[in-house]
């Protein structure tokens, strides 16, 4: 059994993540095979594209039971920029023809995913300062408040409930950049593209990982 699975959703750029995660000295398996995944210790869900569009693959792919069997389980959990988008109800983003019906997502974190408003360029590219906002969360641990991480994206997260947000970035208005939900972690940035801070992100969750065990 693979104690943490790197997720092979086809809809993300898994060299990047899995050369960061090698760096804080994690051995990953990189799967997309359902029984890999809810046979992990931890998962990390990565993510780029349409939101739709991955959350289609992972339901045809039996993914999306796989994970909801490692949540569920109370296993460590972190995903990564639309990886952190899908743990949410739905999103206004939809590459579905025809229909005005909002994609839906893994529905673990109520809430939904919002586009950015008019007027602000998207996507959102480049660094930017997160500031954590939960006390005593271990994924942040050793960071300084207001760290630079590297973001590219055009929609952002809307928890319903604000003790779910783990961290703010400022973008024309204030967004959730961060989530901590139990064993749930997510991250609207990219710690794999993110240097020096990036990495201790991901060594922190790797200590979540050892505290588990």
């Amino acid at each position: 059994m693979a104690s943490l699975v790197i997720v092979d959703s086809k809809s993300a750029n898994l060299s990047s993540i899995y050369k960061a995660v090698k760096k804080v000295s994690l051995n990953p398996l990189i799967s997309g095979d359902p029984r890999d995944i809810a046979k992990a210790q931890a998962v990390i869900f990565p993510g780029v594209g349409s939101f739709a569009h991955a959350a289609f693959l992972i339901n045809e792919k039996k993914i999306a039971r796989a994970l909801l069997e490692v949540i569920a389980a109370g296993k460590p959990f972190l995903g990564i920029c639309l990886g952190m988008q899908l743990l949410f109800s739905k999103s206004e983003e939809s590459s579905l023809v025809r229909t005005d019906q909002p994609a839906r997502g893994l529905n673990v974190i109520p809430g939904e995913v919002k586009r950015f408003p008019a007027g602000l360029p998207v996507p959102h590219v480049g660094w930017n300062k997160v500031k954590p906002v939960q006390k005593n969360n271990s994924l942040f641990e050793g960071l300084n408040n207001g760290s630079y991480f590297y973001f590219t994206h055009s929609y952002y997260a809307l928890p319903r409930e604000d003790n779910n947000i783990a961290g703010l970035t400022e973008y024309g208005f204030s967004f959730t950049s961060a989530v901590h939900f139990g064993n749930l972690y997510g991250v609207q940035f990219h710690p794999e593209k993110s240097g020096p801070a990036g990495l201790r992100l991901l060594a922190n969750f790797g200590n979540i990982i050892a505290d588990q065990r």
